[in-house]
């Protein structure tokens, strides 16, 4: 006999038991807390049949874009699909496969098409939602959750998840002050929902409230840090509002704990680690060994390239480290990732590449080369992923390279839409008292 889950969906092959530690795993999930890959597999050992436990630990094993998880999620992919299941567990099976195969916005579009029919499906809308995140699709990362809010209520187990996800889509696309009263809201009910605590970030970052974001992220910073496996992001997020008003002592140091400081080998982490130590290049500091032990971390994913935002973030670490040899390993990669039947192709071939050989320029001083590259980018760059947040990387790069490189025209002009943009920020009057300077002495 199938029994139900919490939200009255059938959970083909689950015992009771393990039906309990699914849902232990999916609040996890949500929250990024603890370890949902060890609780489902407890779920699994009790219920080896249990369908939707393989498609959990399937999607456990591919939303963190690391290439060790492909086989992994692919083995498990394959057990499930000889087990009875229900059409919606038969779709998330198709989604992940679709995903384990590099078919990003496939997998994307049945998620959707799930949750049209089950909106109630916590897994399915969450890995939708971040399918969404890593394509750059910042309209489905809002509306895919406005579709199915009206069927939740605070009396469902996993609302706050719902409100946080809303609130990260709404941020995405501009709104806000919805964004923020939707990841509040969603903090009354979960304190430890890292992922509304970074979406409340996000809007801070973008309304130049530094103080604010400094002030929120520190007054509970165990709820989100503790026992969470997004709290490098988070921490992130911190540094960002002290390098903004150029506190670089405060910022190495979150850097050398508990960003970098555990020596994680996680791929979203170092993502983390390359786009803080980029911008801190930027400002002229010097980095030390920091830039080659990063380096050479980031070397052993050189030869998987799956994901073109992580190849731009090792790019930078190669750059930052002197590494001319991962480098050119990674350049040739790439090569061999855009004739791969995958959407990571598309990617590389239109932001990742450019990005990455604009990166090199930028390092060997050519600035001029750098601002070719990245100038067709920019606008576009949102279709290999990433937030507006870790997109900026881009723009900051693009007016520094314009003011080293003596592009006084195009400096002025960039440093004046971000002035319209940040009006208020420290970092913003800097760049414009650089551009005065320049032009003075011109």
């Amino acid at each position: 006999m199938t029994i139900e889950d919490s939200w009255k969906q059938a959970a083909s092959g689950a015992s009771r038991k393990s039906l309990d530690l699914y849902e232990i795993a999916l609040q996890e999930l949500l929250c990024y807390r603890n370890d949902p890959v060890a609780t489902v597999e407890l779920a699994l050992e009790d219920s080896p049949a249990f369908v939707m436990g393989h498609a959990l630990k399937a999607w456990l094993h591919l939303l963190g874009t690391e290439p060790a998880g492909l086989p992994v999620a692919r083995d498990s992919l394959r057990v499930a699909e000889g087990l009875p299941a229900t059409t919606r567990e038969k779709a998330h099976l198709k989604a992940a496969s679709l995903l384990a195969d590099g078919k990003w916005h496939a997998a994307g579009r049945v998620l959707e098409d799930i949750v049209h029919e089950h909106p109630h499906d916590l897994l399915a809308l969450q890995s939708g939602h971040l399918v969404d995140f890593y394509t750059g699709n910042s309209r489905m990362l809002r509306d895919r959750i406005a579709r199915v809010l009206p069927a939740w209520d605070r009396q469902q187990p996993g609302y706050h998840g719902v409100l946080g996800m809303q609130a990260f889509g709404l941020e995405e696309t501009a709104d806000y002050g919805r964004a923020e009263a939707y990841g509040r809201r969603a903090l009354e009910l979960e304190r430890r929902d890292a992922w509304a605590q970074h979406a409340v970030a996000h809007v801070m970052e973008m309304q130049n409230r530094y103080d604010d974001g400094i002030a929120g992220m520190t007054a509970d910073s165990d709820a989100w840090s503790q026992d969470n496996f997004f709290a490098v992001h988070n921490w992130w997020h911190l540094s960002l509002f002290h390098l903004e008003q150029g506190d670089f002592d405060r910022v190495l140091d979150l850097y050398d704990g508990p960003i970098a400081g555990n020596g994680s080998q996680v791929i979203l982490d170092l993502v983390d680690a390359s786009a803080l130590l980029w911008r801190l290049h930027l400002r002229g500091l010097n980095l030390g060994e920091r830039w080659s032990a990063l380096a050479e971390t980031w070397a052993p994913f050189v030869k998987a390239p799956n994901y073109a935002f992580n190849d731009a973030h090792a790019a930078m670490a190669f750059v930052g480290a002197g590494r001319d040899d991962l480098m050119d390993e990674l350049l040739d990669m790439q090569v061999v990732a855009m004739e791969i039947e995958a959407d990571n192709a598309q990617f590389t071939r239109v932001v990742g590449r450019p990005l990455c050989l604009a990166l090199k320029a930028f390092g060997e001083g050519d600035h001029p080369a750098a601002l070719r590259l990245l100038r067709p980018v920019r606008n576009q760059a949102a279709r290999f992923g990433g937030s507006h947040a870790q997109r900026d990387i881009i723009d900051l790069t693009m007016i520094e390279a314009a003011l080293r490189g003596g592009e006084d025209t195009l400096a002025r002009a960039l440093i004046a839409e971000r002035a319209f943009l940040r009006p208020d920020s420290p970092l913003t009057a800097l760049f414009q008292n650089r551009s005065e300077n320049l032009r003075k002495a011109a």
